[in-house]
Formats: C-alpha cells, sequence, structure tokens
C-alpha cells in the first residue's frame, strides 16, 4: 500500500480535494514516511495500545498510527479535511475521526468510551505550533489516562520542555510538564520534509508520565502560580518577582523573605537557577501566607 506521506501522493491527494492549506490552523503536511515511523517506532506502539492524534491532515501519520496501535482516535478541527480522511483511510478500520476541537473537547469522556479493552493509551502527534502548549497543558491538567506523548512540534518548544535548570530555556513550561512528565527529546526534523516548509526545524519530543509528580507540594495550583511568577520577568531576582506577581505581594513583602529563607533560598537569585525541588520547597512555605 502506497504511503499518504510522499511528495508525489500529498500533491494528488491535494489536487483531488482542490484543498488548500490554511495557515490559521498552523497546517503543515508531513512528506517523509521514515520520520513518520521513527515518531509511531519512538512511540513504541503495539496491538494493546490505543492512540490519539490530533490535527491528523489528511492522514499521513494516522496511517502508520492504524498499522501500529489497536486503535486510533484522531480529532480534526478542519471540516474541508473529513471526505479526504475519508478517503485515504479507508484500508483501516481502527479508526475514528472526531470533528472537534479538542482544546472543547472532553477527552477523558471520549477516552472511556473509546479505548474500553486496551491496556495503554499514548498521545501521539504532529501539532499545529499556534496550540502546542495549550493541548499538552489540557491533557496533563484534565487527567486523560494516557501512559504518554510523542509529539512533533516547533524545536524551540521542545527545547523549552526539556530543559534544565541554569539554561536559558528553562521555565515554567520546563517545570509545569516536568512536574507531570518525565521529558526528553526523541530526535530532530528538518523543516525540509513538510508541505508547506515551515520557517523553522521542528523536533519530535517524548513525554513519560510519572507514576507520582516529580515533587511533593501541598497545593499544586499555588506551585504553578508561585513558578510562573517567579519567571515573570527572567532578568528580575526571585524576591523581585514574587513581591510584584503575587497578591498583595508587596504588602507581604516580609512573608516573601521569611518564606525564601525558610526554603534556603537566597533573594538575590532568579527563577531559571532554581530546581523543581526548590520551588517545591519555596511554593510550600509560601502557601501559609498567600493560600
Amino acid at each position: 500500500m502506497k504511503d499518504i506521506a510522499t511528495p508525489t501522493r500529498t500533491k494528488e491527494i491535494l489536487q483531488k480535494y482542490g484543498f488548500s492549506f490554511k495557515k490559521s490552523l498552523g497546517q503543515n503536511f508531513l512528506i517523509d514516511p521514515n520520520i513518520l515511523r521513527r515518531i509511531t517506532d519512538t512511540a513504541e506502539l503495539t496491538k494493546d495500545t490505543g492512540a490519539i492524534e490530533i490535527g491528523p491532515g489528511i492522514g499521513a501519520l494516522t496511517e502508520h498510527l492504524a498499522r501500529t496501535a489497536g486503535k486510533v482516535v484522531a480529532f480534526e478541527i478542519d471540516q474541508r479535511l473529513l471526505p479526504i480522511l475519508a478517503d485515504t483511510l479507508s484500508p483501516y478500520d481502527n479508526v475514528n475521526i472526531i470533528h472537534e476541537d479538542v482544546l472543547k473537547a472532553d477527552v477523558a469522556q471520549i477516552v472511556e468510551q473509546e479505548f474500553v479493552e486496551l491496556d495503554n493509551l499514548m498521545v501521539v502527534a504532529n501539532l499545529p505550533y499556534y496550540v502546542t502548549t495549550p493541548i499538552i497543558m489540557k491533557l496533563l491538567e484534565e487527567g486523560v489516562p494516557f501512559k504518554g506523548i510523542v509529539v512533533m512540534l516547533q524545536k524551540e518548544v521542545a527545547d523549552r520542555i526539556s530543559a534544565r535548570p541554569g539554561t536559558k530555556e528553562y521555565g515554567s513550561l520546563s517545570i509545569a510538564i516536568q512536574y507531570y512528565m518525565e521529558a526528553e527529546t526523541a530526535f530532530i526534523v528538518p523543516k525540509t520534509v513538510f508541505m508547506p516548509q515551515p520557517n523553522v526545524d521542528s523536533a519530535v519530543i517524548k513525554l513519560l508520565r510519572r507514576e507520582h509528580p516529580a515533587v511533593e507540594v501541598d497545593n499544586e495550583k499555588f506551585f504553578f502560580t508561585v513558578t510562573r511568577s517567579s519567571f515573570a520577568q527572567r532578568r528580575k531576582t526571585i524576591l523581585n518577582n514574587l513581591t510584584n506577581q503575587l497578591p498583595e505581594g508587596k504588602a507581604k513583602k516580609d512573608s516573601i523573605l521569611e518564606a525564601l529563607s525558610k526554603a534556603n533560598i537566597d533573594p538575590s537569585r532568579r527563577g531559571e537557577s532554581l530546581s523543581l525541588e526548590e520551588f517545591a520547597r519555596l511554593a510550600n512555605a509560601l502557601y501559609p501566607a498567600f493560600g
């Protein structure tokens, strides 16, 4: 069976349906089957695994998922792609396309209905760049019961997700994702393997769910408020950021200094130098005064 993801076949499909790319939906279709094979290999799918895909496009990755996973459920927001997907994926009876914006969907409920008989669930997708972070955070925060996420996204975002303390890429996004998941960049994808070509290179990142969050915190929501506040202005000290960003921070500056001392953190440090463990200590020390 001919792969969808070759330049010739992709062009044929687009011409057949008179399809034109919508920039607003971040549509860039992969035209290299080898990259798709590497993505499914990274996800380690088996016939006992279910796969969720977001933004299947014309089905290039979807067909590779269908060949290796037990069942594939794909969310597609662009109605123009539905007849194309019905055509390109007709050889596979284990694929269900849902015409819905994944950001508005009740993904946990859909998973419950669609993947009853499968042991594991992986999210595998070539994500539209403009909604990468909201999609990943939604899946994490809504408790969708997946084992891991293997997604292709902008290289710069992948670098931020897998960044370590002390690097310029490290920030509140790194912490938010690494709190729930172990993160690693699997491989880099050049912009030349897409149609149309994006302006930047991409990366495939692999996130595996931790059995327990990376650190123990008294209140998750407040922990994330503290981490976001700490990076509000990267050049400012942790004390400065927390004073300016936390509610009533200026009035409670003494409480912030006391919490920093209790957490054994120098007030003149910057957010990017703090580890997850240090942020957890700090959030727990601040919580009585701000929670």
